[in-house]
């Protein structure tokens, strides 16, 4: 089309300015594709290559998935050729699911064994003074990241309340995360984990297992060790609602004292059978709701499990079983924590009880996973509660408290000294009686 003709159309100053854009466009183009060309050959085409590549490495970029807003670290794992993702699902060799569970080879003779290595090993007595035996306080958690990212934050809280109890009153801790048998996930994984734990430490006493989902609240109350001299397994309970009612909250297993003997390896070989996932828990599950009271419908349990053993069984194992409701060896934090501004008012640690509770259990809490018999913000808000009600009591040692109980701050409590020795924690903690320093033989 001629000028003459595109000038009637549109006009002559139109026209011109047509020719201005299309004159300036080229230029640019040119300019763009010249400057293309000079940073390539200068640069090299370094993690770019070949056009191809870029488009390759573009579409990679709009795929990839984003960044999770409320993790700021994940794990690394660098790429392993001979990693099978199925290892982490499957037992190493599937177990016959017609042979009856097993937490391993019977053991016998077990009382037998262990007190002939005490004497090989005098400078590890299992009781550090006459009515002070050596407790390893067990508790854990699982291998993974929590799905609720917030999670692990409050798990480190749990292990940290945990660690400051066990520094004060003389015992050792384990922490878990290893799922030590596939078949016993979930309520049952500690089964396993005890079990080694006994048979790999003959100069533990005592063993006590708290659930990650614990704190202790009282750390000033020392258990009356020498009240379960006769007795193999302590936990926090009532004789009536287990013997005489079969309610299935007649007993709480996530606070709970296992003595280390053949009974409780006995014990353990009885309580486990119940626990492999699949077809066996689910039906385990039916026969625990028809035989106990307001029992809901799920699979098997530990703690259900429990109470059915000691019901149906109490002429082989009660004699050797405490059930301690004189203080809390496990609390019901939905009676508790909405109370701790009033003990704090009216009473004092070391009560241990109901006026202030040794441990205060987040029964139904999932702080780990995204969904829980409670609102996620309820159980968060209780826990923080809890862990500074706690913390408050080690902190006062060096002369500090939280602000309120819904504070991370802390302030000053006492005054700077010139003389810090002369001056004395109120609840006596920082040196207490009761924790042992000087060993016995057993």
């Amino acid at each position: 089309m001629s000028m003459s003709v595109l000038g009637r159309l549109f006009g002559e100053r139109r026209v011109r300015q047509l020719q201005r854009a299309l004159r300036n466009g080229r230029l640019t183009l040119i300019c763009l594709v010249l400057t293309v060309v000079v940073l390539r050959g200068t640069i090299g085409a370094g993690r770019f290559g070949t056009p191809e590549k870029d488009l390759h490495d573009l579409r990679r970029l709009l795929n990839r998935q984003p960044h999770l807003p409320h993790r700021a670290l994940a794990e690394q794992h660098l790429p392993d050729p001979s990693h099978n993702p199925s290892d982490e699902e499957e037992d190493d060799a599937p177990r016959d699911p017609n042979a009856p569970y097993s937490l391993g080879p019977k053991i016998s003779h077990w009382d037998e064994q262990r007190a002939a290595w005490l004497r090989r090993h005098p400078d590890r007595p299992s009781f550090l003074s006459p009515n002070k035996p050596r407790v390893l306080l067990v508790t854990g958690s699982s291998p993974k990241p929590c799905e609720n990212p917030v999670g692990d934050h409050y798990l480190l809280k749990s292990i940290k309340n945990k660690i400051d109890y066990c520094r004060v009153h003389g015992l050792e801790i384990f922490y878990n995360m290893a799922l030590l048998d596939a078949e016993m996930a979930g309520f049952w994984a500690k089964l396993p984990l005890i079990r080694s734990l006994l048979l790999a430490h003959p100069e533990v006493e005592f063993l006590w297992w708290m659930d990650s989902d614990a704190m202790f609240t009282d750390m000033a109350f020392e258990l009356p060790w020498e009240r379960y001299a006769p007795y193999n397994l302590v936990m926090h309970g009532w004789n009536e609602m287990v013997y005489d009612d079969h309610n299935w909250i007649g007993l709480n297993t996530g606070s709970f004292l296992l003595r280390n003997c053949q009974w409780s390896l006995d014990f353990l070989d009885v309580w486990a059978p119940m626990g492999p996932k699949g077809k066996i828990r689910d039906e385990a599950g039916k026969v625990l709701t028809a035989y106990l009271k307001d029992r809901p419908v799920f699979e098997a349990d530990d703690q259900s499990a429990m109470v059915y053993i000691l019901a149906t069984q109490r002429d082989r194992w009660g004699e050797k079983v405490y059930l301690e409701s004189a203080y809390y060896l496990h609390g019901y934090w939905g009676i508790l924590v909405d109370r701790y501004e009033e003990m704090l008012e009216n009473y004092h640690a070391g009560l241990g009880d109901h006026r202030w509770p040794l441990v205060t259990h987040f029964v139904g809490c999932k702080p780990c996973g995204k969904f829980g018999d409670y609102p996620v913000e309820r159980c968060l808000k209780q826990m923080d509660r809890a862990f500074n009600f706690g913390d408050n009591q080690i902190l006062q040692m060096y002369g500090f408290t939280h602000k309120s109980l819904a504070s991370r701050r802390v302030k000053r409590i006492r005054n700077e000294t010139s003389n810090p020795l002369d001056m004395k924690d109120d609840l006596g903690l920082l040196h207490p009686e009761f924790k042992a320093t000087k060993v016995t033989a057993s």
